[in-house]
Parts: C-alpha cells; sequence; structure tokens
C-alpha cells in the first residue's frame, strides 16, 4: 500500500451511539478551524507570540507524533519512503494544508512546499499579515511526525510563508547536527522545559476552544471525479492516463480502432470513450456484438442481415449490425474468434464501406467506425495461419493495449471505491468504506481477473458486510490471503541480503495467521522449531 492511496474517510470511524471518532484506530477529536484561529489570537494577545509559538508547535509536536504511532499500528505502508510520505498526505487529508503538486517531503533537498495552509489563512483572517513565519502547529506536526518514522530528534522549520506575503510556504526538516547554529533562533519553541508557566493557562484555553470541523466529503469528492473519465474509466495510473490520451485522439478521426488487453481490462468502456469523444459519431447509436458468443451459422446474417428466405426461418426481411449502427460505432468484440469465411467479408466491408445481406446479390452502402476487441495475440495468431493477415492490418489502423490491473495498482483503489458505491446501491445498502487491513491486501492482490473480478469482490464484500467498513474478513480469500511479493526495489539504496526478504515474508506470513507460528510454519513448510529459532533472531521471542 502507498501513501497515496489513503483515504480520509477509510481512516476515519465514527461510533454514532457513543459519539467517539477514531482516526487510523486513534482516539480523535474534530477541531473548527476559525475556533482555532481565534485561539491563536487569545494566544498571542495573552502571553506573547513566541509563547503562543511555543504552545503551538508542541502541540503540533505531540499530534505528529501520535498521528505516526497510530499509523504504524494501523496501516500496512511498502517502504521507509511511503511512511515519510503518509505524514504529507494524512495531514492533508485532514484539512490542514495542501501540498503543492510534485512536491517532495520536509526531508527532501527542496523541502516541502504547501500552496495553502489553514494557519496561514487562519492568521491573516484574525491578526494580518505578519513578518515572519506563522505554521507554527503544521512545523510541530512535521517534527513529530518524522521524529517518530525516523526514530531520531528531526526539526521542521518554516523558510517560506504564505502568512507573511510570500507565494507559498516551506518547510524543511533536518537533524539538530545538520542544522547547527541555523537551528539556535528556533529550538527553545520544540523544548518544553523552556516554557514559562503563563504555557500552562494558554494549554487550558485550548482545551476550551475545541470544536467540531466541518468534514473534507466535498474535497475528497473532486479528488476522486478527477481521476474518473466520463467513460467510466479510472485513470489515476499513468498508463491509463496514456491510453485515454490515445482514445481521445483517435476519437477526433474516423478510422477503425483495435483494443488489446486481458479479459476484464474493460475494452468496451474504452470502445465508449472512443464513440462518445467523436464529434462525428457521438450522436448516433453505439451497438456491440460479441463474436464468440454467437454461433457460426447465425453469425454472418448478424453482422451483416438476411434476405427473406435466405434459410429456413427467414420470414422477412433483416437490416444486420452494421446497418443499425449507421451514423455511429460498432463495437466488435472478441473479433479473434471469427471463423475464416466471416473474416473474408468482415474485410470486404471495412474496405469497401459496404455490406450484402446473406440471400442478396446487391450491396448496400454504411457509414459507421468499427471499433474491434480481443484477448488474443492477434499478430501470433496471423502467424498460426488463423486469423487473416490483410484484415488484421485493417483493423489495427490504431490499436490501444490496456494494461492488466496488476501493472497499474494506482487504479486499484479508486476503482474500488466506485464499485463499493455500485454495489451498494444495487443492493439498497448504505455504501461502506475501506478499512487500511482490507485497502491493504486489495493493492497487494494480483488481480489474474482484472476489474472484472475487482468488481465480483467488492460485490461479495457490500454483501457479506456487517457494518459501514469493509474489512480484510469480508474479502475473497485469494485476496485475503495478498502477501507482499519479495523484492528489491530499484528506489532502495542497495539491494537487500537474501536474509532480509526471508524475515520479511515470513513475518508476513505469521501476521497473516494472528501470530500462530504453529499455523505459520506449516504454510512456510519449515519446522516449527526452525521458525522459532529464525524469530527469536529477528527479536521476537516467543508467541503468547
Amino acid at each position: 500500500m502507498r501513501a497515496a492511496d489513503l483515504d480520509l474517510s477509510e481512516l476515519l470511524t465514527v461510533d454514532p451511539r457513543g459519539g467517539e471518532l477514531r482516526f487510523s484506530g486513534a482516539r480523535a477529536i474534530l477541531l473548527d478551524a476559525v475556533a482555532m484561529g481565534l485561539l491563536r489570537k487569545q494566544l498571542i494577545d495573552s502571553v506573547g507570540a513566541a509563547a503562543a509559538r511555543a504552545i503551538l508547535t508542541r502541540f503540533g509536536f505531540a499530534h505528529g507524533y501520535r498521528t505516526a504511532e497510530a499509523a504504524r499500528a494501523e496501516l500496512a505502508l511498502e517502504s521507509d519512503d511511503e511512511w515519510r510520505d503518509a505524514g504529507g498526505r494524512i495531514h492533508t487529508l485532514q484539512g490542514m494544508m495542501r501540498l503543492a503538486p510534485g512536491a517532495g517531503g520536509p526531508l527532501s533537498p527542496g523541502g516541502a512546499t504547501v500552496e495553502a495552509s489553514y494557519e496561514a489563512e487562519q492568521h491573516l483572517l484574525h491578526l494580518g499579515r505578519a513578518d515572519a513565519p506563522v505554521c507554527w502547529t503544521l512545523a510541530g506536526f512535521a517534527s513529530g511526525y518524522l521524529s517518530c518514522v525516523e526514530g531520531r530528534d528531526i526539526y521542521v522549520i518554516e523558510r517560506r510563508c504564505l502568512g507573511r506575503g510570500d507565494a507559498s510556504c516551506v518547510f524543511a526538516g533536518r537533524t539538530a547536527e545538520a542544522w547547527g547554529a541555523d537551528l539556535e533562533p528556533h529550538l527553545p519553541f520544540f523544548e518544553a522545559h523552556r516554557l514559562d508557566a503563563s504555557l500552562r493557562r494558554a494549554a487550558e484555553a485550548l482545551g476550551r476552544a475545541e470544536r467540531r470541523l466541518k468534514t473534507r466529503a466535498e474535497a475528497l469528492s473532486r479528488a476522486a471525479a478527477a481521476a474518473s473519465d466520463a467513460a467510466g474509466l479510472v485513470t489515476a495510473s499513468p498508463a491509463m492516463r496514456r491510453v485515454v490520451e490515445l482514445a481521445r485522439r483517435v476519437a477526433q478521426v474516423d478510422v477503425t480502432v483495435l483494443i488489446t488487453g486481458e479479459s476484464g481490462t474493460g475494452k468496451e468502456r474504452v470502445a465508449r470513450l472512443v464513440h462518445d469523444a467523436s464529434p462525428a459519431r457521438a450522436r448516433g447509436p453505439l451497438l456491440a456484438i460479441n463474436c464468440a458468443a454467437i454461433p457460426e451459422p447465425l453469425l454472418e446474417s448478424e453482422l451483416f442481415g438476411h434476405a427473406r428466405g435466405a434459410f429456413t426461418g427467414a420470414t422477412r426481411d433483416r437490416a444486420g449490425i452494421f446497418e443499425a449502427a449507421a451514423g455511429g460505432t460498432l463495437f466488435l468484440d472478441e473479433v479473434g474468434e471469427l471463423p475464416a469465411g466471416v473474416q473474408v467479408k468482415l474485410l470486404r466491408a471495412l474496405q469497401a464501406r459496404e455490406v450484402r445481406r446473406v440471400g442478396e446479390n446487391r450491396s448496400r452502402p454504411v457509414d459507421v467506425r468499427v471499433v474491434a476487441a480481443t484477448n488474443r495475440d492477434l499478430a501470433a495468431e496471423v502467424s498460426a495461419g488463423r486469423f487473416r493477415k490483410d484484415l488484421y492490418y485493417r483493423l489495427q489502423v490504431v490499436e490501444l493495449r490496456l494494461p492488466p490491473l496488476r501493472e497499474r495498482r494506482e487504479d486499484v483503489l479508486p476503482l474500488a471505491r466506485g464499485l463499493l458505491a455500485q454495489a451498494a446501491a444495487r443492493m439498497r445498502r448504505p455504501a461502506p468504506r475501506l478499512s487500511p487491513g482490507a485497502a491493504d491486501r486489495l493493492v497487494r492482490h494480483a488481480w489474474p481477473g482484472n476489474v472484472r473480478e475487482l468488481e465480483n469482490a467488492m460485490e461479495r464484500a457490500v454483501a457479506l458486510a456487517e457494518g459501514r467498513r469493509i474489512e480484510a474478513e469480508d474479502l475473497p480469500e485469494e485476496v485475503r490471503s495478498a502477501l507482499p511479493a519479495p523484492s528489491a526495489p530499484a528506489v532502495e539504496p542497495r539491494v537487500r541480503t537474501l536474509g532480509e526478504v526471508e524475515q520479511e515474508y515470513i513475518l508476513a506470513v505469521l501476521a497473516r495467521n494472528e501470530g500462530n507460528q504453529t499455523r505459520a510454519a506449516a504454510e512456510l513448510g519449515i519446522g516449527a522449531s526452525t521458525l522459532y529459532r529464525k524469530l527469536k533472531a529477528y527479536g521476537r521471542g516467543p508467541a503468547r
């Protein structure tokens, strides 16, 4: 699971009876932004700017440290880099700030660039433009979060700030040694023992100022909509964005399109996108036919029509789907299954733009764009003599290859959330949310059945879920048992040793078996005593 996959609605749980909120598993409260702004003003007016900064920095530090601890217990992220990135993602989801597109974290060489800060906004509202950076809580949060993640003290300092008129807020994080003398002016605001007694009065004011914060559902909805195409395609991944961009471009010209990809990848949705984006064809019909689902004796009639009396049962003249789709688009699904005789006639229809009904001796002009799709390797079929080379080239004027879901994991969770909502609507149930554990399993699974398999899994989850969250137990067995693949990611500074890979895998199997060493050893194919020795070497000790 990646930091970018985190969704506020899945991290936040609500007990409507007791009024208890939990964020990433930890008890939480909601605070009103304007109330926080008024608190800031009261603090500055009462104890001065320096003491107010110390209070808010320490408050932010505690918030960030606790957030990291809770996230460690609840989430399963892939790497240390993902844990670092998750801090900014979580703070963004909480409505505190908005990172600039492509911005790095505070530890990156250029620091973290923030294009919107609730803290700077509230300072400007209640106190006007400042002479120095004012996002004290945000700096404290980043310091606390990174200190917990890194296992050492990290000090994040704001170098530029919207609150003093800069174009953005920029936060840089380093250790005390790396900061050197530059940290001296800022260090007192991080150290609690340097605060005077007036800070306790201000801390009490902080408790009295707590208010509920309106949800960020609209912002999340806009983000989800930005990742979804009008045709229902999710395009969070670069691979799918390239497919959609090419589909929109080819829709502007009247050429034949071949869509290839594994079964269940969404070829018909891409065909609809090509049709809907076509200025000449969108007002016409989009008709589809599955070439593998119709018996060969009837397929020619379905495609090209027939005359009365052409064969037994032909009691009247009948137009085929080519004529019915006139002015629009004809989607030929599973075109690789066409028998040889029908391939010849399809080639003529594409070349001459006319069809001849079965039992007639005259041709009829047709005005239709053909979009074909197949899960076969047509080039290999041509080499094997099962598909005509000239028809292949006629269909493949532009080819759109849909990547399988395992190659576009960024799309898994946005797709899953949309499919959950659709399934819940069909079952007339409230739309549930994914728990972090369920989301992690979804991202790990290889999805051999692609989007169709994911859709079935989400429908099953909605049917079985007991509450408003989808838990890992609600997913199919093959999804629940998904384990991280042992690998040596390119982003790591070194290749991991075989022992490190083995340790990661063994601990993942043990976690899946809820700490039961006997079951884990059986699944791993090793003896229980061998597993005990390995766990002891990892510092895990005996199971309790």
